[in-house]
């Protein structure tokens, strides 16, 4: 199926609108989100914006393929960049999310020395703020909150967590304020707000059953520590809410654009389409689907069955009539006479070289199983756009390796400009 140009996903006017502030990658693990974002990043920046790069990824092939040394949660510049003709003052920055350190900024701007260093060097702080589930997507849309209250940037890319659950990120306000509004939690900080010797009172009197049993539950120390916690968090509560939420609406804004990156694969593909649904439903704004390492040939009028039946005669000919190579190699002169120092050393030295006929055949197996991985990806590729033909598409070829370098980067950004009529892909 050829893609209807009306129906491609045109990146340039994505990128150079001045609109768009925020472009999301998302998808399933392993489909090229953490490349297809650093090509878009680093074609913006060129085309004259000045862009940041946030990624998730902790495989930080990011920070390889930029040139720098290392990522952290301080955004770094990207040296190299080559505006375009006619841009001016681009720049790319980018930094890998560091959860920890961001919930540690979080305590440090929202509460007062004292306090912050009791939330600090709380055990169960330092537990949750260094992997409870749900942690690392909260913590992405803190980043994002505070990326775009700076205003420094013209343009976000986020790189979204390499999972299933990739779209987490968008449950963490409703996760949180579940958490917050929980009867559990609400039962640990009522002593907080009761306060003084009723507050005691409360928790000696009214509490002593439920902390008896979380104790033999989760340990007498462990519990202690979720109370202080939760004491000292007791204030920062609300504007986490208050943060989350707004990072939520920020992504339902015109201003956001999400980009679907996706394998020409079943399951990649179904997981894409699971996306659109989700993104639809929370009223996100969609800008298309980005397929990525898509396969092609050169040679797309000879199909894999007239390449097979091709390779078929051909083994059946060399069955038949023995080449005058093989003849040459069956009567060759016994080593040591004046007629071997006269013979072609390919017939003595490599009796099994392959014949003409035989690496053709080859040839045509290969493009055989190529033209049947070109077909396969096709009616993939005719069942998504069935279901979902509103959502515009680009096409990135498939690369024999991976990118490494900003050349690589600039080599996908064109190829994603283009719609993947070049070959080429991200990775």
């Amino acid at each position: 199926m050829t893609l209807n140009p009306e129906g491609a996903l045109d990146i340039d006017p994505l990128l150079d609108d001045p609109a768009t502030r925020i472009v999301v990658c998302c998808g399933s693990g392993g489909v090229g989100k953490t490349t297809t974002a650093a090509a878009l990043g680093l074609r913006a920046a060129e085309r004259g914006r000045k862009v940041v790069v946030l990624t998730i990824d902790p495989a930080r092939r990011l920070a390889q393929s930029m040139g720098i040394d290392s990522l952290d949660n301080v955004p770094r510049r990207v040296k190299d960049i080559t505006p375009a003709e006619g841009a001016e003052g681009g720049e790319l920055h980018a930094m890998m999310l560091d959860m920890k350190r961001t919930f540690d900024e979080i305590v440090e701007a929202h509460a007062d020395g004292e306090r912050a260093e009791a939330i600090l060097s709380n055990p169960f702080y330092q537990s949750l703020s260094a992997g409870f589930a749900g942690t690392q997507e909260y913590m992405a849309m803190e980043k994002l909150g505070q990326l775009r209250s700076r205003d420094e940037w013209d343009l976000i890319v986020v790189d979204t967590p390499p999972s299933r659950s990739a779209l987490d990120f968008l449950d963490a306000p409703k996760r949180l304020g579940s958490f917050l509004d929980g009867k559990l939690i609400r039962l640990l900080m009522a002593p907080a707000k009761v306060g003084g010797r009723a507050g005691m009172k409360f928790l000696n009197v009214g509490m002593s059953m439920m902390t008896g049993a979380l104790g033999k539950l989760l340990g007498g120390q462990l519990l202690r520590d979720v109370q202080t916690f939760v004491a000292a968090m007791d204030t920062m509560f609300g504007g986490f809410r208050t943060r989350a939420d707004a990072t939520y609406k920020l992504l339902q804004a015109p201003g956001t654009a999400f980009l679907v990156v996706a394998a020409p694969e079943r399951d990649a593909l179904r997981e894409a389409a699971y996306f659109v649904e989700r993104l639809a439903a929370e009223r996100m704004p969609l800008a298309g689907l980005v397929l990525n390492r898509v396969h092609g040939s050169d040679a797309e009028k000879l199909s894999a069955q007239r390449a097979l039946a091709a390779a078929e005669n051909l083994d059946e000919r060399r069955i038949v009539d023995q080449t005058a190579g093989k003849e040459e190699v069956r009567t060759a002169p016994a080593s040591g006479s004046p007629a071997a120092a006269e013979t072609p050393a390919s017939t003595t030295e490599f009796p099994d070289e392959p014949t003409v006929e035989q690496l053709t055949a080859g040839l045509l197996r290969l493009h055989a199983e190529r033209m049947q991985v070109v077909a396969r990806e096709q009616r993939t590729r005719d069942r998504f756009t069935a279901l979902h033909p509103e959502v515009p598409v680009t096409e990135v070829a498939a690369l024999p390796g991976d990118v490494h370098d900003l050349s690589g980067l600039r080599d996908i950004g064109d190829r994603l400009a283009a719609g993947g009529t070049p070959a080429g892909a991200a990775s």
